[in-house]
This record gives C-alpha cells, sequence and structure tokens, in this order.
C-alpha cells in the first residue's frame, strides 16, 4: 500500500527507458501522465494490463494523457516485451527499484502463500504541475483504461 495519495507532490524521478534513454517525471510538465506500475513483464496479468493500454493508447492521447510503464526487469526484458506485444509507450528498467520504493509500490507481497519482495500492482495518475491526481491500487488488468476514463 503507497502512502502517496491524490493532492501529493510525485515523487521525481529519472531512470532509463527499454532503449537506454533517460525519462523524468520534468519530461511530462504539461501532459497528465499515467504511470503504472506492474511486477513482471509477458506474465499473465501484467500482458493484459499492457494490452489494454496499448489498445486503447490513441483514446488516452486524445485525452491529454501520456503512459509510462514501471517494472524492475531490465532494459533487454522491456525491449523484448515491448516488441511482443508491440507497445507504443515507453517503459522504465527500474532495476535499483529506486522509483518503485519513491512510490511506495516496492516491498513484501503475498502470492500463492508465499511472501516476497515486489511490486504491488499501481497506477498514479500525474497532473500537468505533477501532482499526484489519482491512485488505483485495485487495478483490473483488462479494463484498466476504463478505470483511468472512467468510461
Amino acid at each position: 500500500m503507497t502512502p502517496l495519495k491524490p493532492g501529493d507532490k510525485a515523487p521525481v524521478f529519472s531512470e532509463k527507458d527499454q532503449n537506454g534513454n533517460t525519462i523524468s517525471l520534468s519530461d511530462f510538465v504539461g501532459h497528465k501522465l499515467v504511470l503504472y506500475f506492474y511486477p513482471k513483464d509477458s506474465t499473465p496479468g501484467c500482458t493484459a494490463q499492457a494490452c489494454n493500454l496499448r489498445d486503447n493508447y490513441q483514446t488516452l492521447l486524445q485525452k491529454g494523457y501520456k503512459v509510462v510503464g514501471v517494472s524492475a526487469d531490465s532494459e533487454k526484458s522491456h525491449k523484448k516485451f515491448i516488441e511482443k506485444y508491440n507497445l507504443p509507450f515507453p517503459l522504465i528498467a527500474d532495476t535499483e527499484k529506486q522509483v518503485s520504493k519513491a512510490y511506495g509500490v516496492w516491498g513484501a507481497k503475498k502470492f500463492m502463500g508465499r511472501i516476497f519482495d515486489g511490486i504491488t500492482r499501481t497506477t498514479f495518475v500525474i497532473d500537468q504541475e505533477g501532482i499526484i491526481a489519482e491512485v488505483i491500487q485495485k487495478v483490473d488488468t483488462t479494463n484498466h483504461t476504463t478505470q483511468l476514463l472512467g468510461d
């Protein structure tokens, strides 16, 4: 559970994407940003979520949103994930977990009776001034765009 809530200033970040390009929060000043954290490339829920955002990407752009995904996977893993599913948005390779920790989504998780550290699937909608407008913690991976837009 992230301690961040709507009205909080979004934590600043600057990390590499799948192509080794640096992506920073400051790149999105003047735009609404969907910053979504997901556990792992090419797993069923993460693929469903990424493909839902891909399939609705033009609608999100038309409504003024930029989209960036974040997981602890490597640049190489992200590149394969993007190529396999034709994803039109960048994925941050948060291998040191700095962004995930700053947003409060890295920590103990329980899956199939096992407890381990990982990313809790969470989406932050950040406004044009860098303020968190919405936090979605119960992400519906197959209908995520509907959750974001409220359609």
